[in-house]
């Protein structure tokens, strides 16, 4: 389609085991719908769809992920149900893919030399990259005619400099094993800013902001004039914050410490990505509101889990300061940061002295998964809530490349 008007992107994040979707109706960014295919290869599967006008939800039988994209056509253009009338709507498809490596620090049209890129990282993101480039080979099966785009979650971050992605290891295990940070969670870091711009009404040139992506994943990025100047997330997404389940930044020594006593590498890795965090901290859960609540109750580990998450954030907001110039904003965004406003008014609570000063009635105030400032109005800061959206992001940047 070479209009841009009437456009309609379909938005697809396909991982191992389910294949989420959304349709957006450009460049109006209108969401028409969304859905997800669950339980993919298993033997009960399921698909849920919902809209302003209908909702969905039906045990499927899904043995692979084309049959998963079948089922989601199926679902778009269902006479009760459907979001549109025919698949000849969609205009457009828009990928997210996990790791693009050092190759791309944008999106891009996608063509075999992206195809071979997504594959030749695979051996860097083993979990995700492999389903990205399904979802997007069975979309090629099933719209040939269509352009597809990839969204890389690493790409923002494709700004750093070398002395900020660089580890402190020997050069060869970067210039033969390519281990250097790259940082995640790009694409949502990308939106919140741009909509921070918004909100402040400033222009990027002379802004600098620090965005707290703070769901069961985390981090934390700094954005000098627009461009990531550093995250905290490193090679894979467990370095950097305390999260949900995973441990964030730890003394590497830790790890043949454990070895010696009996931890082999699969144990090490289970340990680390999915029984630590704040699940591993307070022994209840990686829920953060479940925690909230058991801290009221006086636990004892509920309470420390929070006070070290948020310990660790202001350690990262502090260092991030110290870095730039100056800093114009502090964005709050994901599940805990836009939904928890006692997590906000604790990390903001040692602040004051980097010039960022919380209204703690304008935060609590706020409406959970609302966007607003929620600084005094003479802080030197401005403190801002912005809720993430990833979908959209996916689907602006498709737009802006195929139309």
């Amino acid at each position: 389609m070479d209009s841009a008007s009437d456009a309609v992107v379909l938005v697809i994040n396909c991982g191992s085991s389910s294949l989420k979707y959304e349709l957006y109706k450009m460049p109006e960014r209108q969401s028409l719908g969304k859905g997800l295919v669950a339980k993919i290869g298993l033997e009960k599967g399921a698909i849920s769809q919902k809209s302003d006008k209908a909702k969905m939800e039906k045990d499927v039988v899904v043995p692979d992920h084309r049959r998963a994209m079948e089922l989601v056509l199926e679902a778009l253009t269902d006479k009760e149900y459907g979001l549109i009338k025919d698949k000849s709507e969609i205009t457009s498809i828009g990928h997210r893919v996990v790791h693009g490596g050092e190759d791309y620090s944008r999106s891009v049209v996608i063509d075999e030399t992206v195809e071979n890129a997504i594959k030749v990282n695979i051996e860097l993101a083993p979990l995700h990259n492999p389903a990205n480039i399904t979802g997007i080979q069975v979309c090629k099966e099933l719209f040939p005619d269509l352009k597809q785009v990839a969204v890389f979650d690493t790409a923002f971050h494709q700004t750093m400099p070398p002395y900020a992605y660089m580890y402190g290891l020997p050069r060869e295990m970067y210039d033969k094993m390519r281990i250097r940070r790259y940082g995640f969670h790009g694409t949502s870091h990308r939106y919140v800013a741009n909509r921070a711009y918004k909100v402040m009404l400033r222009d990027p040139v002379n802004t600098n902001l620090i965005t707290c992506h703070l769901g069961n994943g985390a981090s934390i990025t700094a954005i000098e004039k627009g461009k990531s100047i550093d995250t905290s997330m490193g090679f894979t997404p467990l370095e950097g914050l305390i999260m949900g389940t995973r441990s964030g930044d730890i003394d590497p020594s830790i790890i043949p410490y454990i070895c010696e006593r009996g931890y082999d590498i699969k144990d090490i890795n289970d340990l680390l990505n999915k029984k630590s965090g704040m699940l591993g901290l307070s022994g209840l859960t990686s829920d953060m509101r479940d925690l909230c609540s058991a801290a009221s109750q006086g636990n004892k580990h509920a309470i420390e889990a929070i006070q070290i998450y948020t310990y660790r954030i202001r350690k990262y907001i502090g260092a991030y300061s110290a870095e730039m110039f100056k800093v114009d904003g502090l964005v709050f965004t994901g599940g805990i940061g836009e939904n928890d406003a006692d997590t906000r008014d604790q990390v903001c609570s040692r602040l004051e002295n980097l010039g960022m000063i919380l209204d703690r009635d304008k935060n609590h105030a706020l409406p959970r998964g609302a966007e607003g400032i929620i600084s005094t109005d003479y802080s030197p800061v401005t403190i801002l809530c912005i809720p993430t959206n990833e979908e959209l992001q996916i689907a602006i940047d498709t737009f802006e490349l195929v139309h």
